[in-house]
């Protein structure tokens, strides 16, 4: 059975807990975990690969490079994958599509951004129109069918935060309108939002738990009471931060073990250079 099939199978199970993973090893710790699929994240690459906050410094290519080496030491196990805004418009979109579809991903994420992106769970998110964000996945639609390869579209709408809840809702619908087959709703920030919008939503709707994130944590019980149907979860890299800091801390006391924790989300971003980041986009007005 493909990655695709076994993701569709997953899909009409019930809730697909899904950690995000960064490299080929973090993919197949989740798959030997038992977990059923992973989602190979930006956030998770940028800063991991490059050192850097997840801000639209990562190219295509170095994205499907990544997925390429993720997919090939997982054969058929589901990755979803993330691939920004597409890296331009809807002609980029069609042929980053396809080229995740060769590289392996079993989903393709595609979100509403304005390019550059950021990661959905800082401050200065911009979207585009509604009329772009849907040609976007459209494009990522008629890509798959024209290429003849097997790849599902997750349309995501970054739109909460700067236009409010009702906004990313009737973006998300658009979404489903034009092909998408999951739905992912980034950064809510309250239950009540994510209950509705699981309530409503025409395609299996999908959630990120980022600790110290936008969204209120629950656990995959609480989520799959509420409808979700795919449901992100941060443990590999957020744990891997501060168990590496520990263990370098032991190492340097003389100390041989110290119990791990996870990282907050603000730690993961002191890493990867945000506040520089932030603090050089405004220099130069961007």
């Amino acid at each position: 059975m493909s990655a695709v099939d076994r993701l569709r199978g997953l899909l009409g199970e019930g809730l697909v807990v899904a950690p995000t993973i960064y490299d080929a090893l973090s993919a197949r710790l989740v798959r030997e975990s038992g977990l059923p699929a992973c989602f190979m994240s930006g956030f998770g690459i940028a800063a991991t690969r490059f050192g850097l906050p997840d801000t639209g410094l990562i190219a295509a290519g170095e994205m499907i490079e990544t997925l390429r080496l993720i997919c090939a030491a997982n054969p058929g196990f589901p990755v979803l994958a993330d691939a920004d805004t597409g890296y331009g418009n809807a002609m980029n979109v069609r042929r980053t599509v396809v080229e995740y579809a060769r590289a392996g991903a079993a989903a393709v994420m595609i979100e509403d951004q304005e390019f550059p992106k950021r990661c959905g769970h800082m401050t200065g998110k911009r979207v585009v129109s509604v009329a772009e964000a849907t040609m976007r996945i459209r494009a990522a639609v008629d890509a798959r069918a024209e290429s003849g390869l097997d790849v599902l579209i997750i349309g995501r709408t970054d739109a909460r935060a700067p236009e409010g809840y009702a906004a990313a809702r009737d973006r998300l619908m658009a979404y489903a309108a034009a092909g998408a087959d999951i739905l992912f709703f980034e950064a809510s920030e309250t239950n009540e939002e994510l209950r509705d919008f699981c309530a409503i939503s025409p395609k299996p709707a999908m959630v990120n738990m980022v600790p110290g994130g936008k969204t209120p944590m629950l656990p995959p019980a609480a989520l799959a009471a509420l409808g979700a149907r795919v449901a992100l979860y941060n443990p590999t890299l957020f744990a891997a931060i501060p168990a590496m800091q520990h263990a370098l801390a032991a190492l340097r006391d003389g100390d041989p073990l110290a119990p791990p924790v996870l990282a907050e989300f603000a730690e993961v971003c002191r890493l990867t250079g945000a506040a520089e980041y932030q603090r050089l986009a405004e220099h130069y007005g961007v």
